[in-house]
């Protein structure tokens, strides 16, 4: 930043403190407060306790897959199996689930423990087959992930065809999908614990440490002695984790297991994290941002069911909010450019 003629440093205008206000936050502080504007003023409702406590149970689902999503997207990557994730362990899951309590109707606690190991395990294996096509193969994160996507869509649509699973035990989703602690919904701790695990994980440990140096410079880290490999493996392995507890908080929230759930997570898990200011390029992201990115987009689809709106046009409203976001982090990258200068 040049200085004035006289020699002291210009003032600061209230344009060139938006500025440096988007260059430090981005443009999602800006989203949030001009959604909260509109919608309070649409709705009466949109702002009661109630309607907030259920916004933010309804973002949990996402934010779990977006937290995943988060960690291919910092290496350069990006998953788009993860709606086929959720699906795969919400049918698997409920199979294994309903198998398991028509055989040992007393063993409830039996039947809910391995019927979440079952589905739980079923989308981490395909997170560990996209780790190892994108890192032991090469093959690119898009063919890949879109590869795995119709495989597991296909597999979840063989298994039901295409008949909802009924049958789990009613406790399942009395306590995942409908439990309070203190007045708060089950999911909501449920994704508080993974947002620690995450933050624990990109904050203190090595492979947090790795995930950025991957997706900031792929060769350097190899010259520098990283397994990038490995880091890249473990990248879609967490994402398939993490996608697939969601998968197993919404079967319970469904009680159900639905091959067909999850098909717009792909598309709202990206814009979450493009929102919250996770570079496609890889190598920069910000946890909290992507927690209040998929926070903002459940804030939106609220405000809009309150308005009564469409639910395609939601779609169109995630697309597009998507584009902005893309397009507002070229602007500010470029606004931080000339800063700097």
């Amino acid at each position: 930043m040049t200085a004035t003629s006289d020699g002291q440093p210009p003032r600061r205008t209230p344009l060139l403190w938006l500025a440096h206000v988007f260059v430090r936050a981005g443009v999602l502080p800006f989203l949030l407060l001009i959604a909260v504007i509109v919608f309070a003023l649409m709705s009466s409702r949109f702002l009661a306790w109630g309607n907030l406590v259920n916004v933010v149970r309804q973002s949990s689902y996402l934010t779990m897959v977006a937290m995943g999503q988060m960690l291919a997207l910092l290496t350069g990557g990006f998953d788009l199996s993860v709606g086929t994730i959720i699906a795969i362990t919400s049918v698997v899951g409920a199979m294994a689930m309903t198998a398991l309590y028509t055989a040992y109707p007393d063993a409830v606690v039996m039947s809910i423990a391995l019927g979440m190991l079952a589905g739980v395990g079923a989308g981490v294996a395909i997170g560990i087959l996209n780790g190892i096509g994108v890192a032991a193969l090469g093959v690119s994160p898009f063919m890949m992930t879109l590869g795995m996507a119709s495989i597991g869509f296909g597999i979840a649509l063989f298994l039901t065809g295409g008949v909802p699973v009924y049958g789990m035990p009613q406790e399942f989703g009395k306590v995942l999908g409908f439990g309070q602690w203190l007045g708060i919904p089950a999911p909501i701790f449920v994704t508080a614990a993974l947002i620690v695990f995450l933050y624990v994980l990109l904050s203190w440990t090595r492979l947090g440490r790795y995930l950025y140096a991957v997706g900031g410079n792929l060769k350097a880290s190899a010259l520098s002695g990283i397994g990038t490999r490995f880091t890249l493996f473990m990248a879609y392995v967490l994402c398939g984790a993490m996608t697939a507890i969601s998968g197993i908080m919404l079967t319970a929230r469904l009680a159900t297991g639905e091959a067909n759930i999850g098909a717009s997570m792909p598309l709202e898990s990206i814009a979450a994290c493009v929102i919250g200011g996770v570079s496609l390029r890889g190598g920069t992201g910000r946890l909290g941002n992507v927690v209040l990115g998929a926070i903002f987009i459940g804030l939106i689809q609220n405000g809009m069911n309150l308005a009564r709106i469409e639910s395609y046009l939601q779609i169109v409203v995630v697309g597009v909010l998507l584009i902005f976001a893309v397009v507002a982090d070229q602007i500010r990258q470029r606004i931080m450019a000339r800063l700097q200068d």
